[in-house]
């Protein structure tokens, strides 16, 4: 449209310049109650790729609301203790909270399914069962007993399997080891003799540091850089079977929710969606370099013997099999999570194959 065209076209519609500035703002937007909320995370705000994936879903929300909506994230332990967000949001001390859901599987197994199974799916498939496969409506209906709904918002992809002060040669040499780890996994590592720790991640280095604590398990390269572990820690170990692929969510108190508008529950939602895209995309980007970093720095990269892979893998089949027996709810998300990756695991194995076929009949020709 020419400027004489578009000028006409003002002219008819009747919009000036308070016409166009009203049109700037989303017109749904205009007519929506303005609030505040508070969105504390398990996170420290070094962390820029988890805190920063809870900074950027706020952003999102407020940018979509022509900033009527608000919500100010604050870091693990300014407001709300790093592993009491749950309880917060449920008591409505705030209306919602980023976490891991796994870091309140001492109220009841089943919220290991809200993150993360040892030896489960991975990334992808772990998102894909969440959002498509029942997933999400299972654990949704589960959360209602704490007065909380849930959102997609974050993964960190797969992770490490730790720092360590002395090497792990074999399953033995778990044996009373003083571990931070969390959840499910960390009854895995007790089954196996360790003693697991659960601490928030801002508290992880001082307990190494002092010794409290004889290794930890945090996220990967690029989190584990920054929080400093190498330096007290050596010995850096590969893969994180309790994590292969381990979502991240926005808990939202159940009252509130229900009492948002609509368009600000769509918004809420696509806002943690993106946040998920771009957390995963970062660590995908950002975890490479820092590894090569990590190695130059004095960091001695290791792989988990095959036995103490296959010592995890039985006291992770054991300690579900024996949970599974006893709490219904754990079993229902459990068989919903194992039918459906059994499925994916199956097509991804054609892809994985087809792809190599591919490849190496191009490199080929």
């Amino acid at each position: 449209m020419d400027y004489m065209k578009r000028r006409d076209f003002l002219k008819v519609t009747g919009l000036g310049a308070a016409g166009a500035a009203t049109m700037a703002a989303p017109a749904i937007a205009q007519g929506m109650p303005e609030l505040k909320w508070r969105m504390p995370t398990s996170w420290p705000k070094s962390l820029d790729t988890l805190y920063g994936g809870a900074e950027l879903m706020a952003k999102l929300v407020a940018e979509a609301t022509d900033n009527k909506f608000q919500i100010q994230t604050f870091a693990g332990g300014e407001i709300v203790p790093g592993l009491q967000v749950l309880d917060a949001v449920q008591n409505g001390t705030v209306e919602m909270g980023h976490t891991a859901s796994y870091y309140y599987f001492g109220k009841d197994p089943t919220f290991t399914f809200g993150s993360a199974v040892p030896f489960g799916p991975n990334m992808r498939l772990n998102q894909a069962w969440y959002e498509l496969g029942g997933g999400k409506e299972l654990l949704n209906e589960f959360y209602k007993k704490y007065n909380c709904t849930s959102l997609l918002a974050g993964n960190t992809g797969c992770q490490m399997g730790g720092w360590f002060r002395k090497e792990i040669k074999s399953a033995a040499d778990l044996k009373g080891l003083k571990f931070r780890i969390g959840g499910f996994s960390g009854k895995v590592m007790q089954r196996l003799g360790a003693v697991p720790q659960q601490i928030a991640g801002g508290d992880i280095y001082p307990a190494l540091e002092k010794g409290t604590i004889d290794g930890a398990e945090w996220v990967g390269p690029y989190d584990d850089e920054k929080l400093g572990f190498y330096k007290v820690a050596k010995h850096y170990y590969a893969p994180g079977w309790w994590e292969g692929g381990p979502i991240l969510l926005a808990y939202v108190n159940l009252d509130k929710w229900n009492a948002l508008p609509k368009y600000y529950q769509k918004v809420l939602e696509m806002a943690g969606s993106y946040a998920n895209t771009w957390m995963m995309a970062k660590y995908d980007t950002a975890n490479p370099p820092a590894l090569r970093r990590l190695i130059a720095g004095g960091a001695k990269l290791s792989v988990f013997p095959k036995p103490v892979m296959e010592a995890s893998f039985k006291a992770t089949t054991d300690v579900m099999n024996e949970i599974a027996k006893t709490n219904a709810n754990f079993k229902k998300l459990n068989d919903s999570l194992h039918d459906f990756t059994n499925a994916g695991y199956s097509w991804f194995r054609v892809a994985e194959n087809s792809y190599d076929f591919f490849m190496s009949s191009h490199a080929k020709g």
